[in-house]
């Protein structure tokens, strides 16, 4: 098979020289030689790597013949491309071309004449298996099972592994080597399989270092422009206008949005660079719910909202900070969503060794399309609130991440009611170890 591959390329090789010199001629370009040159040097190498493998006798007369052809042509056209005034001189090589050709014809068909022979065999092969097989099949007949059954699970096991794999590389675990056994064809699609997740990885690290890269750069500008903000609000270089009073809170308001959208930037990129460091000690999930609020008091009474807040002290053992992004962000959430003057439930129960945090808001809730994807980076619902800035799709992505990371979870429970209801379950106690 390789030996008729290599002829195929012969043919070709022989073919793109005739066609440059032809275009030469007709052109009287000499530059299009370039292409007869290509072919030639490919040709060459061909011929090399056949000479390599272990041919007939009479396969290496043919491809010998072939070669002494080729170069006496290519003595022409390279004298021809010294010499623009022997250019016509090539007219006599097309000749050379088609008998060229013929050899290169004769060299496959020898090969196709091999393969047949090769094949021929095998056939007479089976046939005499076949029959070796219908008159000992009756005593081989628990061996035959026995054979089945392990042929069964060497051909089973690679594409069990095949299949778990790319559920896997699906499910974002990269980090993982792929192994394949059994038959080669399979084991060269488990390399294949591996050199894509090395691929993956390597883009999602790259991924990474720009996001890095990126909101460490817009922090600084942010910084200057944040307190520039709060110098023009208090006053320090002279009394505004209350205009001025209005524009230099929106620049200030507007800021700390920005801010919260590269913080979220900078979480993810941390989440997947595994280097979020965990500072875990006990804290009052209360109080902790108590300092979320605040922050958001200005939101919650622009939009003119209620919170109903049922909580009582629950002493956790976590990292007080990631806790408050968690709760930061599922508030958020539900105060952007939630229409003029209505309501947010929160609530958090205590139960055998967890702590259960309620968050449900009375909006429009969220789309049935969307439901299975909230969680996913970067992924914006279809329902967005009028008159908000988009967010970057990063915060419930954080936010379940972090609550893994502690040994919870967040869940989005299903409900028949308006709005959207999420669920944060939290261990009291410190978990063995952090994912």
């Amino acid at each position: 098979m390789q030996i008729t591959l290599a002829s195929h390329t012969l043919t070709k090789a022989i073919n793109v020289m005739e066609r440059s010199v032809r275009q030469t001629l007709i052109l009287g370009d000499k530059s299009l030689l370039e292409g007869y040159f290509q072919a030639h040097t490919k040709f060459e190498k061909t011929t090399t790597n056949l000479f390599q493998l272990s041919l007939r006798t009479e396969q290496k007369q043919m491809l010998e013949q072939l070669q002494l052809l080729e170069i006496e042509i290519f003595q022409k056209v390279s004298a021809a491309s010294q010499a623009p005034e022997k250019l016509r001189e090539l007219d006599q090589s097309f000749q050379s071309f088609a008998l060229l050709l013929d050899f290169s014809r004769s060299f496959s068909d020898f090969g196709y004449a091999l393969i047949e022979l090769e094949m021929d065999g095998m056939r007479k092969m089976a046939e005499d298996a076949h029959t070796v097989m219908l008159w000992e099949l009756f005593a081989l007949i628990p061996f035959a099972v026995l054979l089945v059954l392990g042929f069964s699970w060497l051909i089973t096991r690679p594409i069990r592994q095949i299949d778990g794999a790319i559920r896997n590389m699906g499910q974002g675990e990269l980090s993982k080597t792929i192994l394949v056994d059994g038959p080669q064809d399979l084991m060269y699609l488990g390399e294949r399989l591996d050199w894509m997740r090395r691929r993956l990885l390597k883009l999602e690290e790259q991924k990474t270092r720009f996001l890095q890269h990126v909101s460490h750069e817009l922090k600084t500008p942010l910084t200057s422009m944040r307190e520039g903000a709060n110098l023009l609000a208090e006053g320090v270089v002279g009394e505004l206008t209350v205009k001025q009073q209005q524009i230099a809170n929106i620049i200030h308001s507007n800021s700390i949005q920005l801010q919260k959208r590269i913080e979220d930037l900078l979480n993810y990129s941390a989440l997947q660079t595994e280097k979020s460091a965990f500072m875990k000690h006990q804290a009052n999930l209360t109080d902790i719910l108590s300092v979320v609020l605040q922050d958001h008091n200005l939101a919650i009474m622009n939009k003119n909202l209620k919170i109903d807040l049922a909580c009582t002290k629950l002493v956790i053992d976590c990292d007080e900070q990631k806790i408050r992004i968690i709760i930061d962000n599922l508030l958020s959430n539900a105060i952007k969503f939630s229409p003029l003057g209505s309501r947010i439930k929160i609530s958090a129960t205590q139960l055998t060794d967890s702590v259960q945090l309620d968050i449900i808001d009375a909006g429009s809730g969220i789309d049935d399309v969307d439901q299975d994807k909230v969680f996913e980076p970067f992924y914006q619902g279809r329902i967005m609130p009028d008159s908000h800035v988009q967010g970057t799709g990063l915060g419930l992505s954080i936010a379940r991440e972090y609550a893994l990371s502690h040994g919870g979870n967040i869940d989005l429970v299903q409900t028949t009611k308006e709005g959207a209801h999420f669920r944060l379950t939290l261990p009291i106690h410190d978990p063995e170890s952090y994912s």
